[in-house]
C-alpha cells in the first residue's frame, strides 16, 4: 500500500488519473482551502483516503441538501475521521455535540486532539454523570455517553435543550432504532433543533426496515411519512392475532428497492469492496461439530427447553464450551498467532479465559464490567505487547468502535441475534491499518440452537443488504475442513465453576497447606514468567534510557534529524498544558500563546514527532520538548493527573505540581471521610448564619424535605440524603465549601462546580475514592510495582485448580496462609490491594484528596500498618510523658 506527499498547490494535477484507492495526503503548512475548497486550514493533517474528500465536496457544494447527513460507511472505513473534519469545515457554527456509545467516549476525545490541534484542553467538555451538567455551556465540544441519557437525567435534559448545539454528531446512531428508548426520545429532538446533524453508523439496520425509521425522522422529519405509513410500506405491517388479542406486528420487510432507492438521496453509503480494494480478504469459515454426549445433557435436555428461546440460547453456550476451550487452546499452539475471541454471555466469556490460563498466554478481556478508561490501556496492550496473544471479547460491549487489527484471526464462540452486531465484531480486525487477511471462524454447535441462529442471521442480512446495498447479501462462510476439526467432537464437558469452593480438605492440591514452605522472593529478582509482578523497575529503566538517547541524540549538530530549513522558527522557551483526558500535551509560546499543537510524551521516547509541526525539526525545540518528557516523567500517575485536572499552562510540571499542592492544602483531619452527620452539622451552621433553611437532597432523587435551620444534626444526617443549607433568599449552598450553587435542582444543586462535586465525593465515598485511584494507577503498588489489579484479575479468572499456581512465587506468597486459602476460594478485589494515605488519617491526612493517595498492594500495605501502629504507638508514649513529666522551674519561683 503505497503513500506520496505533494504541495497542496499541485494536489488537483498530481490526483488526476489515480483511482479511488488509500493515497496518503500529508498536508503541507499551505492552507487547504486555497485550491480544494474544504475549508480545513492551517496543518490540518489528514490522511485522507480519496472517497473522504469526494464525500467531503459532495456535502460542500451541496450544503444546502445536506444540512442533515446519515454516513453510512462500512464498518473500518473512517466514519469517525470522516465526521470530525465535516464539523470542522462549520466550526464557526459551533458548539458541536457528539453522542456515542459510553465506551467509545476516551477514543473520540483522542481523535478531535489528534485531528483538531487548535481545540485547547478547556474547549473539550466530558459529560461523565447525569449530575455533571457545568461545563456543557462553556465548553465548545461536549462528548456524551448514550448510557445518561435516561428518564432520570432531568437536569441534563433540560440543559441540552437550552444549549442549542448548532452541530450535532450520533456516532453508532442504530443505538436510535427503538422508537419508545428513553434516549430516542431525548436524543432526537436535541438532533432536530441542531443546524446540522451527522448519524454515522456502519449497520444502520442491525436486522429489520423498522430500525431505520427513527434514524430518518430525526434528520428529516415526516419525509417518510408516519410510523404508520412508513411501517406499512416498509415494515409489511399487519395486525396478528394472539388468542382474542389484536397485536401490531411490523417486524416484516417489503418493498425493499423502492426503500434503497430513497435512502441513496440522503445517505452515503461505502462499502470495502468498492473503495479500499487493496485491503486483504476477510474470509469466512464455519467450524461445525457433533456434541459428546454428556455435554449435550448438560443440566437441561435441549429437549426441554424448545418453547424457551432465551434459554436454549443460554444452554448452548454452557454445552459447546468444552469444544471451544480445545479450540482455543489449539490456536495458541500456533506460536506468534493473535486472535480475537467474541462471546454474549458471561459463562462462556469465563470458559474462553480459563482456556487461555492453562494455556499461559497473554491475554486482555473486555466485556460489561470493564470501565471505558481501562479499555483505552487494554486495546493498547493487545496492539502493541507481542506477549498478548487473545482478546477475549463480548460482542456487545467490545464489537464496535475499537481497533485490534494486530490480530489475523476472529473467532466467534457463540453466534448473536442480528447480523449487524456480527458484522460490527468481524471489523474489529478487518479494517484500516489491517496488512494480513483476517480469517473468521464460526463454531457451530450440531444440534443446538447455533443451527437456527445461523439461518436466522442469514435470513437477516438479507433484508439489510437489499435496503443499504440495493442487492441481498449473505454472511458466506464455507464449511471447514472435518478431518481438520475432528477433535472438536471429542471435547470434554465444560461445568461452569461456581462463585465459592469449598474448604482446603475437599480440594486437595487447590489450596496452600502447613507442609508448604513459601519462599518470599523479591519482585526485582522474580523470573520473566511473573512480569506482570513488577514491571516498574525494567520501565524507569527503559525510560531512562531513551531519554538518555533521545539528549544524546540532540547534542549532535544534526540533532538526530533531516536536514532542516532555516527558516524556520526557534522558539526561546515553550510553555505546555495537559490534556484532562487523554496522555496529550499541548505546546504553547513563551508567551502562552497556543501552537496550535499537541504531542504524546511516549511518542517523543520513542524517537516518534509526526503529530509535532515542521518547526520541531529543529534541534533547539526538540531539545525542549525532551525536557519537558523527563520532567514529566519523574511525576508518578497521580500527580500527573493533578497537573491534568488544573487545566494551568506551565513551564515545569514539578513546580506546578508545589503550588497547586500548597495551594490545595485542606486543614488536617483526623477523621477517615466526611459523614453525612458532618455534612448536617456544617449546612446547619451555614443556614443559620445565613438566615436560610435547610433541605435534602440525594444522588437519585430532586430535592425533598425542605425546614428550617433548627434541627439537630443527628437528625437531619440521618436518610438517604445529604441536609444542604439554603440562603435568606432560597438558593442552595455547595454541600463542599459553602458557596451558593448555579443550579438549583437535583444532585447538580449541591455544588457549585464539578471540581467541589468532585472532592465532596472523594471524601465521603470510599468506593468513589478506590475506583479514581485504579483509574489513575491502574492498580499498581507504588512501591513494589506489582501489578495487584491485574493479578486479582487474573486469579478471578482462573480455574479453581489454577489459582494456587498464580499466586505462587508472587509478592503476595507471603501472606498468612489462611488469608491465601481465602483468596483461592473466593478472590475479592480487596485482598490484592489498598488505597493507601500518604500522610497517616492520626497524622491529619484525613477527609483528603487524590494527591495524599496511593495504591499499596497487601503485602506492603501490611508494612506500612505495622510501621505506623509503631510511629503511633511511640508518639502516644510521648504524649503521655510529657504529661506526667514535672516543670522544674517551679521549684526555684520564691513564693
Amino acid at each position: 500500500m503505497g503513500s506520496w506527499e505533494c504541495g497542496v498547490r499541485d494536489y488537483d494535477r498530481e490526483i488526476a488519473g489515480w483511482n479511488p484507492g488509500h493515497v496518503a495526503c500529508r498536508q503541507l503548512p499551505e492552507p487547504w482551502e486555497s485550491t480544494i475548497g474544504f475549508g480545513l486550514s492551517g496543518w490540518f493533517a489528514f490522511d485522507l483516503l480519496i472517497y473522504c474528500q469526494n464525500d467531503l465536496s459532495q456535502i460542500t457544494t451541496e450544503s444546502r441538501v445536506y444540512l442533515s447527513l446519515l454516513l453510512m460507511l462500512q464498518m473500518g472505513l473512517g466514519k469517525t475521521v470522516q465526521a470530525i473534519s465535516v464539523a470542522y469545515l462549520y466550526r464557526k457554527e459551533w458548539p458541536l455535540l457528539i453522542v456515542v456509545p459510553s465506551s467509545l467516549k476516551y477514543p473520540w476525545i483522542e481523535e478531535l486532539e489528534r485531528w483538531v490541534p487548535e481545540l485547547r484542553p478547556e474547549d473539550i467538555n466530558l459529560v461523565e454523570s447525569k449530575a455533571d451538567i457545568m461545563g456543557i455551556s462553556q465548553s465548545k465540544v461536549t462528548v456524551l455517553g448514550y448510557g445518561l441519557l435516561t428518564t432520570d437525567a432531568r437536569s441534563l435534559v433540560e440543559v441540552l435543550n437550552q444549549q442549542r448545539f448548532g452541530i450535532v454528531i450520533v456516532d453508532e446512531a442504530h443505538y436510535l432504532k427503538s422508537r419508545n428508548a428513553a434516549r430516542t426520545k431525548i436524543l432526537v429532538p436535541v438532533i432536530q433543533n441542531a443546524k446540522r446533524a451527522i448519524l454515522l453508523t456502519g449497520t444502520p439496520a442491525l436486522g429489520r426496515p423498522e430500525e431505520l425509521f427513527m434514524q430518518i425522522d430525526a434528520l428529516y422529519p415526516r419525509r417518510f411519512g408516519t410510523w404508520s405509513d412508513y411501517a406499512k410500506i416498509y415494515c409489511n405491517a399487519h395486525y396478528k392475532f394472539f388468542g382474542n388479542r389484536r397485536q401490531w406486528d411490523c417486524r416484516g420487510a417489503s418493498n425493499l428497492d423502492e426503500l434503497h432507492h430513497r435512502l441513496s438521496e440522503i445517505m452515503i453509503r461505502r462499502l470495502k469492496a468498492e473503495v479500499l480494494t487493496q485491503l486483504p480478504d476477510k474470509i469466512r469459515q464455519r467450524i461445525p461439530f457433533d456434541l459428546p454426549k454428556e455435554a449435550g445433557k448438560v443440566r437441561n435436555p435441549f429437549s426441554e427447553v424448545m418453547g424457551l428461546i432465551t434459554q436454549m440460547y443460554k444452554q448452548t453456550a454452557v454445552a459447546k464450551a468444552g469444544a471451544v476451550k480445545d479450540y482455543i487452546k489449539m490456536m495458541l499452539e500456533t506460536e506468534q498467532l493473535k486472535f480475537l475471541v467474541f462471546a454474549h454471555h458471561l459463562s462462556m466469556l469465563q470458559a474462553c479465559t480459563e482456556a487461555v490460563i492453562e494455556a499461559k498466554a497473554g491475554y486482555i478481556r473486555i466485556d460489561g464490567s470493564v470501565p471505558s478508561a481501562e479499555r483505552i490501556q487494554l486495546v493498547h496492550r493487545f496492539q502493541n505487547d507481542p506477549d498478548t496473544r487473545v482478546a477475549i471479547l463480548s460482542i456487545q460491549a467490545a464489537g464496535q468502535g475499537l481497533t485490534l487489527t494486530a490480530a489475523s484471526h476472529v473467532v466467534f464462540a457463540e453466534l448473536y441475534w442480528n447480523p449487524g452486531h456480527v458484522k460490527q465484531a468481524e471489523d474489529r480486525a478487518h479494517r484500516i491499518g489491517q496488512t494480513a487477511s483476517v480469517h473468521v471462524h464460526y463454531l457451530i454447535a450440531k444440534g443446538t440452537f447455533d443451527m437456527v441462529m445461523w439461518g436466522m442471521l442469514n435470513r437477516k442480512e438479507k433484508v439489510t443488504g437489499s435496503t443499504l446495498n440495493g442487492r441481498k447479501d449473505y454472511l458466506k462462510a464455507e464449511e471447514g475442513d472435518k478431518e481438520k476439526w475432528d477433535f472438536l467432537n471429542f471435547a470434554q464437558a465444560w461445568t461452569p465453576s461456581d462463585c465459592t469452593i469449598a474448604d482446603e480438605d475437599t480440594k486437595e492440591g487447590v489450596f496452600f497447606s502447613h507442609a508448604q514452605a513459601v519462599m518470599i522472593i523479591p519482585p526485582s529478582l522474580l523470573p520473566p514468567s511473573s512480569a506482570l509482578l513488577s514491571l516498574s523497575l525494567s520501565f524507569s529503566f527503559s525510560l531512562s534510557l531513551s531519554l538518555s538517547l533521545s539528549f544524546s541524540l540532540l547534542a549532535n549538530d544534526g540533532g538526530g534529524c533531516n536536514p532542516v530549513d532555516d527558516s524556520l522558527p526557534v522558539y526561546d522557551s515553550l510553555k505546555f498544558c495537559a490534556s484532562k483526558n487523554t496522555d496529550r500535551i499541548y505546546i504553547y509560546d513563551k508567551d502562552g500563546l497556543p501552537l496550535n499543537c499537541n504531542f504524546i510524551p511516549m511518542d517523543i521516547r520513542l524517537q516518534n514527532w509526526e503529530d509535532l509541526p515542521p518547526e520541531f525539526s529543529r534541534t533547539e525545540n526538540r531539545r525542549q520538548v525532551v525536557r519537558f518528557v523527563r520532567e514529566w516523567s519523574f511525576l508518578t500517575a497521580m500527580k500527573q493527573k493533578m497537573v491534568r485536572k488544573s487545566g494551568q499552562v506551565f513551564s515545569n510540571p514539578i513546580l506546578l505540581l508545589d503550588t497547586l499542592t500548597n495551594t490545595n492544602r485542606r486543614q488536617s483531619s483526623t477523621k477517615r471521610y466526611l459523614t453525612k452527620q458532618d455534612v448536617a452539622q456544617t449546612s446547619i451552621s451555614a443556614a443559620k448564619k445565613e438566615g436560610g433553611t435547610l433541605r435534602t437532597i440525594s444522588r437519585d432523587n430532586v430535592p425533598v424535605s425542605v425546614c428550617g435551620a433548627t434541627g439537630s444534626g443527628s437528625d437531619s444526617g440521618a436518610g438517604s440524603g445529604y441536609v444542604q443549607a439554603l440562603d435568606s433568599g432560597g438558593n442552595p449552598l455547595c454541600l463542599s465549601c459553602q458557596k451558593p450553587s448555579t443550579d438549583h435542582s437535583g444532585w447538580a444543586g449541591g455544588f457549585c462546580s464539578s471540581a467541589c462535586m468532585e472532592e465532596f465525593q472523594l471524601r465521603s465515598n470510599q468506593s468513589y475514592m478506590r475506583a479514581r485511584v485504579l483509574e489513575t494507577e491502574q492498580g499498581v503498588c507504588q512501591h513494589c510495582g506489582l501489578h495487584a489489579h491485574q493479578l486479582y484479575l487474573r486469579v478471578r479468572d482462573a480455574p479453581h485448580t489454577h489459582r494456587k499456581e498464580l499466586l505462587d512465587n508472587t509478592w503476595l506468597a507471603q501472606l498468612p496462609l489462611k488469608q491465601l486459602n481465602e483468596m483461592i476460594r473466593n478472590p475479592v478485589e480487596g485482598q490484592f490491594w489498598q488505597v493507601d494515605h500518604i500522610k497517616p488519617v492520626y497524622s491529619g491526612g484525613g477527609q483528603c484528596l487524590l494527591d495524599n493517595l496511593q495504591t499499596l498492594c497487601t503485602v506492603c500495605h501490611r508494612t506500612r500498618t505495622s510501621q505506623q501502629a509503631k510511629e503511633r504507638s511511640q508518639m502516644k508514649k510521648g504524649q503521655a510523658a510529657s504529661k506526667l513529666a514535672s516543670d522544674i522551674t517551679q521549684f526555684f519561683i520564691k513564693k
